[in-house]
């Protein structure tokens, strides 16, 4: 601690602070012309110019600009107009503190450089009385010079020091700012975690499928079949490929527009990629599928798109029972299938855990595991808002 604060002469910005330190004098010189005999007046108009919303911008860009070195650390000092009275009367407290560490400022450095200049005179065997009179002038006291400089040095860095916590507590971001950045970060935060199931579902199921039906084609050794496999891979390639672009698009810019994502209404082209791969899929579906909202139809579609990524994956080409049930008030899936030869680990793994995910975030429900002598995946989710 010590050692940090004897170090900090040496760095630029504890000058930049002192010079921040010392432009409200600017302001206290120029009334001492207009009302010498009282000074304090001054800090009396620090009352209205801070409740005016703009100076808190100004306020905030000159701190950041001379208290703070690096760009990293100036997120602590808000660069905005004042949204709220409480902002506002932080900035009128911020002018106050101002003119008072100034004054201090002016107080400390002000006899300490007169005493520097006396001691500097009687040094060399003349008297100047800039501060104090010294009566038997000797060489000896050029030793007592750095003393005075010392003085103004420490007070300085303390009141640099100072001013700059008190930037960040009065010109800091309000608690409903802060509230609100947390609230962005949240939300960016689960946005990301969304993106990066959607990718785990659609990336992994395309690669599945694809890896299937190459292997599939290179053993059938019937050309008819081959062709039809690698169309079915070029298919899936290219769904595979838009859900990468519009992630990334997304990822790369938050304003840019996600584009289309996929439906229940599209489930049929689901079946039909997992049936090309070799898996035996039967599908039924009731209720108005076009009618699900369109945050629970997308969810959805996932959902099933994983379960049956896995179903390509331990299944293989073992029947396979899809059942979509929309009512009145739920969405039902069911995936269900042959129990795979080898048991999944405790938990289940990434795929799993998203469609549970998915789920609970939806206020719904799901099953992943072994039940009745097959493995099955159920998933129930409200029509109306989450319970």
């Amino acid at each position: 601690m010590l050692r940090a604060f004897a170090a900090m002469p040496a760095r630029p910005v504890t000058y930049s602070r002192g010079l921040h330190l010392c432009l409200p004098l600017a302001f206290v010189a120029v009334w001492l012309f207009i009302d010498a005999e009282r000074p304090y007046v001054i800090a009396l108009f620090a009352v209205p110019v801070g409740l005016i919303p703009a100076m808190r911008l100004a306020e905030g860009m000159q701190a950041r600009l001379f208290l703070l070195p690096h760009d990293r650390d100036r997120a602590t000092i808000a660069a905005a107009p004042s949204a709220s009275w409480s902002d506002r009367w932080r900035t009128v407290l911020w002018l106050e503190a101002r003119l008072a560490l100034s004054t201090v400022m002016l107080a400390v450095s002000v006899p300490m450089i007169l005493l520097c200049a006396d001691l500097v005179a009687a040094a060399g065997g003349g008297t100047l009385d800039a501060l104090v009179r010294i009566e038997q002038p000797h060489w000896w006291y050029v030793v007592l010079v750095p003393l005075p400089v010392i003085v103004v040095l420490a007070t300085l860095v303390g009141l640099g020091e100072l001013v700059t916590a008190l930037a960040g507590l009065l010109l800091g971001p309000s608690a409903a700012e802060r509230t609100k950045a947390l609230e962005q970060r949240t939300e960016q935060l689960l946005e990301h975690n969304r993106l990066a199931r959607e990718l785990h579902d659609s990336i992994g199921h395309a690669l599945t499928a694809a890896v299937l039906q190459a292997a599939a084609a290179r053993t059938a050794g019937d050309p008819q079949f081959t062709a039809r496999a690698l169309t079915a891979i070029e298919e899936t390639g290219r769904a595979a490929l838009d859900d990468l672009d519009r992630v990334l698009r997304v990822l790369r810019d938050s304003e840019a527009p996600g584009g289309p994502r996929p439906t229940l209404a599209d489930a049929p082209r689901l079946f039909e990629s997992a049936r090309s791969a070799g898996a035996r899929i039967e599908d039924r579906t009731t209720g108005p599928v076009d009618r699900v909202p369109g945050p629970i139809s997308r969810e959805g579609y996932r959902i099933l798109q994983e379960a049956l990524t896995n179903v390509l994956r331990h299944a293989g080409p073992s029947p396979t029972l899809v059942r979509v049930a929309v009512g009145a008030e739920r969405l039902e899936l069911d995936v269900t299938n042959a129990l795979p030869e080898l048991p999944s680990p405790s938990g289940g793994g990434g795929g799993l855990r998203g469609i549970r995910e998915r789920a609970e975030l939806l206020g719904g429900y799901a099953f992943t595991g072994p039940a009745d002598g097959v493995w099955q995946v159920r998933v129930e989710l409200p029509l109306g808002e989450p319970r």
